[in-house]
């Protein structure tokens, strides 16, 4: 990385954990005021929408438009800015909006930047947690502000696996996971947001993750985490960012482990 684009980089880090905790904040005070939410179903009873997750995603938008008006959006709740700049900003103004909606604590804020050479920032701000998890290309990843660092001895066995399987993965595959995460001493958890989990992992709070089909504003924050805290993050999603795809998540061992047990719950 040469000093400019280390520069670029870095501002952009800068500017990604200012904006995430204004658009915390914000999240928040409709988190406090959520029985007066409009609420809308998009797929499905696990996949909603509401005017939080639009509001918070155009506060962020915004911000973005006028320090960077060069870099380019994708996000989840509207549509795709192209970049000129060679940067896209990748957001879920609130990863978890089914626990957000049903009073929970487990929900966030993720911003993801990807440069012309891969994945440079990420923050991802839990609000109700008072969590603030950000990383940096080459430089660490941190919890609010304390260094986070991957145990590489971590086994499948050695903390609970985050889950990420929602009704669009076929019940018969998702069983055979768990039933394959058991069989072998495994334990699953899962809190409703992708994001959050992988930053449970970096933080070594989880063995590892394993999501069938994850969007890129769900994961790409957490990727950057969990590299930059030792760890290994694999995501096959496409490279438009539009499209989802299976996620790995852990040390090398545990990322072996999970996709393993994910090629066998496919197979049937």
């Amino acid at each position: 990385m040469t000093t400019e684009t280390a520069r670029a980089a870095a501002a952009r880090h800068d500017f990604a954990l200012a904006v995430a905790r204004a658009a915390g904040e914000t999240a928040l005070g409709f988190f406090n005021a959520r029985d007066a939410l409009v609420i809308e179903q998009k797929s499905g009873a696990q996949d909603l929408v509401s005017q939080a997750d639009r509001e918070v995603e155009l506060l962020i938008r915004a911000r973005i438009a006028q320090a960077f008006p060069e870099d380019g959006v994708i996000g989840e709740e509207h549509d795709p800015v192209p970049s000129r700049s060679g940067y896209t900003w990748v957001v879920d103004p609130i990863d978890g909006t089914s626990p957000f909606l049903n009073g929970q604590p487990n929900w966030c804020v993720s911003i993801g930047v990807r440069g012309p050479d891969g994945l440079v920032a990420g923050v991802i701000e839990a609000p109700v947690l008072r969590e603030t998890y950000a990383a940096l290309a080459g430089q660490g990843a941190v919890l609010n502000g304390r260094p986070l660092r991957i145990d590489p001895a971590t086994a499948l066995t050695s903390a609970n696996i985050g889950f990420g399987a929602t009704q669009k993965t076929p019940a018969a595959e998702a069983a055979a996971f768990v039933r394959g995460l058991y069989e072998e001493g495994g334990v699953l958890f899962r809190n409703g947001s992708g994001a959050l989990m992988l930053a449970y992992v970096a933080a070594g709070r989880l063995a590892g993750y394993y999501d069938p089909g994850l969007n890129a504003w769900d994961c790409y924050a957490g990727l950057l985490l969990v590299h930059e805290a030792g760890g290994v993050a694999e995501y096959l999603g496409s490279d438009d960012m539009l499209t989802g795809g299976l996620l790995h998540a852990g040390t090398p061992a545990v990322v072996a482990d999970l996709r393993r047990l994910g090629e066998a719950s496919r197979r049937g």
